[in-house]
């Protein structure tokens, strides 16, 4: 988790064993391989971006030591003079990239490379295990907080999590995706983000008492005193003990910070609303009422609308692993070849499947708004040096079912282009920004969408089209690949 890491062997073996071959087979090759997804997260109407940050510091710390040179040669299946160029290797191309935090959509590249082939090969695999991993949590928060209606989410899954990495890059990912907090206190200091917590079971256990434990922990932290109630019996005993508590603290003119009450298991929904009677008759109306309990976005959304009077979640285990929907199923494939200083030759992948066509060349992604309300209207895959001119008519098309068009008068949309350079020629060329600065791009970004498609269950659908060039050229590539008997 440092920012010097050297990941170079994080990498599939077949991608050294192509770069052997190209080695051995030398063609002036220049390539461009796109990373994109086919199909939004737990059944998501869109995605959000995220891992950036990470990518450019593997990108930064890309060469092979002598340590992996030595081992590459133990394997017994490279020749010495490819691990010598290894020993020397270092990136030279251009990354493009959608910021972190963006709203996407499936088959839109998340990440382009333009490099040579060797170089484009061997990064493949390590820039899609951190986009694919970041980008799937920062959705899953995305739906946590969007099911809170407002209220705060903390996030506190680093015990859940599949290792450290996967929780503090996970916990940072979830603060890009809304979350308020993290209980994770590494990715607190090495991102710059809040750290929350309370306290566990064991506190209350290890006292005499239960009020004794809650009367200490006050006197410890009264300016932010959250005391979880459900340890022996949360109305009888955790709730009337909380305010007995906070009834000391006022008195001693100590209540003057963030308190309230946690609930960590039972009927949640009951248990808050008794809880929140109680906490009123006692005077105590601004004390918050916390959850935690194996939450997900759709219990959330249950509970809020059964009215539960609970205006904080702490989300865990279904938020740091994404435990209905663990991958995100991004993929990096060819999309133009060019061959010494010639021109970008297109290169499309056919399947059975439709969805898994590629879409061919050199390409970018903008971002079409209405102009009245500033929603977005739907994105628009061109190729590069494709023109636009927010003055002219446009028409826009679903690229499967072309018969579905829209027409859109000058004047009446904005357009924006998403992808930003990151390297050039090796060189970062691109500064993050900081973890909340991009949490709050995230919460601009959604709010540029309908609500219709930020349902948690049957979401709206956003169009992502080709532009009118590039479908040309996706439908001669498939042409010529099947040309008519």
């Amino acid at each position: 988790m440092s920012k010097k890491r050297n990941l170079t062997l994080l990498t599939d073996f077949y991608e050294l064993t192509m770069m052997q071959g190209y080695f051995k087979n030398p063609v002036q090759e220049t390539v461009i391989f796109d990373a994109f997804y086919r199909t939004n997260p737990c059944g998501n109407g869109f995605a959000i971006t995220a891992g950036l940050d990470q990518m450019i510091d593997y990108i930064k710390n890309l060469y092979f030591s002598e340590e992996d040179v030595a081992y590459l040669r133990s394997t017994g299946i490279f020749d010495e003079d490819f691990l010598e160029y290894l020993s020397n290797f270092h990136f030279s191309g251009d990354i493009y990239a959608v910021p972190e935090g963006t709203v996407v959509f499936p088959r839109e590249p998340l990440v382009k490379v333009i490099a040579p082939i060797m170089e484009a090969q061997l990064v493949e695999t390590a820039i899609l295990t951190i986009i694919n991993h970041q980008s799937l949590i920062a959705t899953k928060a995305a739906r946590v907080v969007n099911a809170a209606r407002g209220d705060g989410v903390m996030e506190f899954g680093l015990r859940r999590a599949q290792g450290p990495d996967a929780g503090v890059y996970g916990a940072r990912a979830a603060m890009i995706g809304g979350c308020i907090g993290t209980s994770n206190v590494l990715t607190g200091k090495l991102f710059d983000v809040p750290v929350l917590g309370t306290h566990a079971h064991s506190w209350i256990m290890s006292f005499p008492d239960e009020y004794t434990a809650f009367h200490t922990y006050a006197q410890l932290y009264p300016n932010t005193c959250t005391l979880l109630v459900d340890t022996y019996d949360t109305l009888k005993s955790g709730v009337p003990n909380a305010i007995r508590v906070f009834k000391e603290m006022r008195k001693e003119k100590k209540l003057n910070g963030r308190y309230g009450i946690r609930l960590d298991s039972g009927d949640l929904a009951y248990l808050s609303k008794e809880a929140r009677k109680m906490l009123d008759a006692a005077g105590f109306h601004d004390a918050v009422i916390s959850a935690s309990s194996d939450l997900d976005e759709y219990l959330i959304d249950s509970l809020k609308t059964q009215g539960a009077k609970i205006t904080s979640w702490g989300v865990g285990t279904n938020l740091i692993t994404s435990k209905d929907c663990p991958a995100f199923g991004g993929v990096y494939k060819l999309a133009a070849v060019k061959i010494g200083d010639g021109e970008f030759v297109p290169k499309i992948k056919l399947s059975e499947n439709t969805e898994k066509i590629t879409n061919p060349g050199n390409k970018t992604i903008y971002r079409i708004y209405e102009k009245a309300n500033g929603k977005l209207k739907a994105d628009l895959i061109s190729l590069v040096d494709d023109k636009f001119d927010e003055s002219q008519d446009l028409v826009i098309f679903d690229p499967q079912a072309t018969w579905k068009k829209t027409h859109l008068k000058g004047g009446t949309y904005t357009m924006k282009e998403l992808m930003v350079k990151v390297f050039e020629k090796g060189e970062c060329v691109y500064q993050s920004p900081a973890v909340m600065d991009i949490r709050q791009h995230c919460i601009e970004e959604q709010d540029t969408l309908w609500d219709e498609t930020k349902r948690l269950v049957n979401p709206h659908k956003v169009y992502v089209d080709l532009s009118d060039r590039l479908y040309k050229m996706k439908i001669e590539l498939l042409n010529k690949m099947h040309p008519d008997d």
